[in-house]
């Protein structure tokens, strides 16, 4: 049976001060979940994150790499730095990424590549936009994005692939895609990987869902067949707010 992971993705929230005051509400109000729970946190946070967060159950996560180790690419961080503090998990792809920063398929591909050779856990987001949604090319969309980003990975990099299914159209707007429809665009993922790479690895695949997720939906979400936790937005902000998911 699949582990349920649920993953906080901060954005572009809170300093090191915050971020600890955070730990130290939440660390106490989910340690005795069996799911794994991950916080993706903004760069100055995670050095912090990382210290404070030992010893207990909660793991940290960067929300973006290059693929590149080192060189002329300003602003940007490498999966080794990231090993360096700590580090164990990375956001790849999410829909923002891709609007606002002109992310690829073909990067998304070379960053999960990066994050494996640096000993990081690739979180890998896919999602179809309101548009594509409306015109039926949602399986199109979500099962082309899912084999270009795992493109010339091993089959053991691929069951340590974690891949978010995350509906642009549901990102931050407060709507969310049913639990029926959520579960059987995962479905779709899954039997995307089972083709190409066999049903063993599709079977230990671990596939979230993200799009305003929510303590009053968490439970619905997460008792499906295919949805293997979750990649939550907003909501992990507040620590109460997080902890019900976790503790869903």
């Amino acid at each position: 049976m699949r582990k349920k992971v649920i993953a906080g993705n901060w954005k572009m929230n809170k300093n090191p001060e915050e971020s600890k005051n955070y730990l130290q509400e939440i660390i106490p109000l989910v340690k005795d979940v069996t799911s794994e729970v991950i916080l993706c946190v903004p760069y100055i946070d995670l050095k912090c994150m990382v210290k404070h967060a030992k010893g207990s159950n909660i793991k940290i996560g960067a929300q973006n790499m290059h693929w590149e180790e080192s060189g002329a690419y300003t602003g940007e961080v490498s999966g080794s730095m990231l090993k360096s503090i700590g580090v164990e998990y990375v956001i790849i792809g999410h829909s923002e990424r891709r609007q606002y920063f002109a992310e690829t398929d073909e990067t998304v591909n070379k960053k999960i590549k990066a994050a494996f050779a640096n000993e990081l856990k690739p979180i890998v987001c896919v999602g179809e936009s309101l548009e594509q949604r409306e015109k039926g090319k949602t399986k199109e969309v979500i099962t082309t994005q899912t084999r270009l980003a795992l493109e010339g990975l091993t089959n053991e990099q691929v069951e340590n692939t974690i891949i978010a299914y995350e509906p642009i159209w549901a990102i931050g707007t407060g709507k969310t895609a049913t639990s029926e429809d959520a579960n059987n665009s995962i479905k779709e993922i899954r039997d995307e990987i089972c083709k190409i790479y066999g049903q063993m690895v599709a079977e230990r695949v671990i596939i979230q869902y993200g799009g305003s997720v929510k303590p009053s939906n968490a439970k619905e979400l997460f008792s499906t067949s295919d949805i293997d936790g979750a990649l939550v937005g907003g909501a992990s902000l507040k620590p109460e707010d997080f902890a019900a998911i976790v503790n869903y």
